[in-house]
């Protein structure tokens, strides 16, 4: 196994989600994990509000086995899903797929990852009848999974790959990184 670690990690890797608090967009709360995938699991959904909108929403499940589990080659493995409306030039162009598995990766840049693995869907859907002033929709579906290599002496890491996956929902819903500069943080939104 990569990293082996003790059956005492998962209280505390589960403390430090729970804990974390994400930028101001976007609304965490604990769900039901699902039950038969790992010894332990830690289920936390989201969704990103700007002006009483929904831009994006998804769900990000922990799951931990003491003894590690083989495929994922590891104990930790993060299980994610995301759901966001796309601007319709964007919805439409057969490069999202590419480009939604590229903003995973960049948002694990500079975590300990192994056996990453995922699909992008995009889809539209046009209105009609008396659902025709609707007009087109166009969103991406992000589901994506990778095993996080955690330190034997701070389970507390996890937070940093919850904080990336916070990260990719918040880019997904069209908004712009938080920059820190001079001890300034901007939540400056870039989406029209």
């Amino acid at each position: 196994m990569v990293n082996a670690v003790g059956i005492n990690d998962f209280p505390a890797a589960a403390a430090a989600l729970r804990s974390f608090t994400p930028r101001i967009e976007i609304q965490i709360e604990e769900t039901p994990a699902p039950a038969k995938l790992a010894t332990h699991a830690l289920a936390l959904s989201a969704e990103c509000i700007v002006d009483d909108e929904e831009l994006a929403s998804g769900r990000f499940v922990l799951l931990y086995e003491p003894e590690g589990h083989e495929t994922w080659n590891g104990n930790f493995r993060c299980v994610t899903f995301i759901r966001a409306q796309m601007e319709l030039q964007m919805g439409v162009d057969p490069l999202l797929p590419e480009v939604g598995w590229s903003w995973f990766e960049d948002a694990l840049n500079g975590l300990e990852v192994t056996a990453t693995s995922g699909t992008v869907t995009q889809a539209t859907s046009a209105s009609f009848g008396q659902l025709e002033e609707r007009g087109s929709d166009c969103e991406i579906e992000i589901r994506a999974s990778w095993t996080a290599i955690i330190s034997a002496k701070d389970p507390n890491e996890i937070a940093a790959h919850f904080a990336a996956w916070c990260a990719l929902l918040a880019q997904c819903a069209g908004l712009a990184p938080i920059t820190l500069a001079d001890g300034v943080a901007s939540i400056a939104r870039n989406r029209s």
